[in-house]
């Protein structure tokens, strides 16, 4: 069970306890806010997040209002750990690369593993344009860019965060699987770029570059990507949210999953080979 899962459970069994000392079943507190029944039920298992709404009415209807700050705490702790993509894009995504620069410029180790997409800090513009502007073809506010001005932006902020792998205090290990480099998220003449930045980047000394061949034996499954920001902080991008893990017993678990997938990957002269092998996928016929 996630950090997340047991703080909205906890929040759900006080507000369970709240109700039972005010002496009101599920359907008596769920008529008198206006509730459909199960509303209750869902809230208090830790099924459903309530909003501010939901418990100012809960403490109002068991006469507990003193306790509506406290509870509102809870639920600001609770919706830190897993943000909607919609309220994390309303101030735009060129904010949001900003307030992941933040998080890097205070890290001394940054770890990221990619199943799917080239890590951010080693996109090149081309490549990153797809990646913002694709969002979600039935849901058109989850992280579309509204303008090609915002697009733009966006971009540099992210060409912007790049500049920190050139820092002689910072140190950076990318793993990525061999499906990063063969799916077809972009047209080829962008992969192909792409692919290159990736050779000259193996040859920084201020990062690792590691990626999992096909084949490779592997002791932990590469379910999603994440980012590993020293032992304090965990991102994980999922197709609606960002979760966040700060729970020590959690980012303990994401390092040792991290470390297995870090020794299946090959590094410097054999990921160079293996990244120069992925080109021939993407040239184009001469006529």
């Amino acid at each position: 069970m996630s950090s997340f899962q047991r703080a909205r459970e906890s929040l759900g069994n006080r507000l369970r306890e709240m109700r039972l000392d005010a002496q009101l079943t599920g359907r008596d507190l769920a008529g008198a806010a206006g509730w459909g029944p199960s509303k209750v039920s869902k809230i208090e298992a830790g099924r459903q997040t309530p909003s501010d709404a939901d418990l100012t009415a809960w403490a109002r209807i068991c006469d507990r209002d003193e306790v509506v700050p406290e509870l509102t705490a809870s639920l600001r702790s609770l919706e830190q750990q897993y943000v909607e993509f919609r309220r994390m894009f309303r101030t735009g995504l060129p904010s949001r690369q900003k307030s992941i620069a933040d998080i890097e410029a205070s890290t001394t180790v940054t770890r990221n593993f990619e199943p799917c997409f080239v890590p951010g800090l080693l996109q090149t513009a081309e490549y990153a344009r797809y990646r913002f502007a694709e969002g979600d073809p039935d849901e058109s506010e989850r992280g579309v860019p509204k303008s090609e001005a915002e697009l733009d932006e966006a971009i540099a902020a992210r060409m912007d965060r790049q500049r920190i792998l050139h820092r002689g205090d910072k140190k950076f290990h990318f793993v990525m699987t061999e499906a990063v480099l063969r799916y077809q998220v972009c047209p080829p003449d962008v992969m192909t770029g792409q692919i290159g930045h990736l050779i000259s980047m193996t040859t920084l000394p201020t990062i690792r570059v590691g990626v999992i061949p096909f084949g490779a034996p592997l002791a932990v499954a590469p379910i999603h990507g994440f980012y590993l920001y020293d032992d304090k902080l965990v991102l994980v991008e999922l197709f609606t949210a960002v979760l966040n893990v700060s729970q020590a017993g959690e980012i303990g678990a994401y390092e040792r999953s991290f470390g297995h997938l870090a020794n299946a990957a090959v590094y410097g002269g054999e990921a160079r080979a293996l990244l120069t092998r992925t080109l021939g996928q993407y040239q184009l016929p001469t006529s």
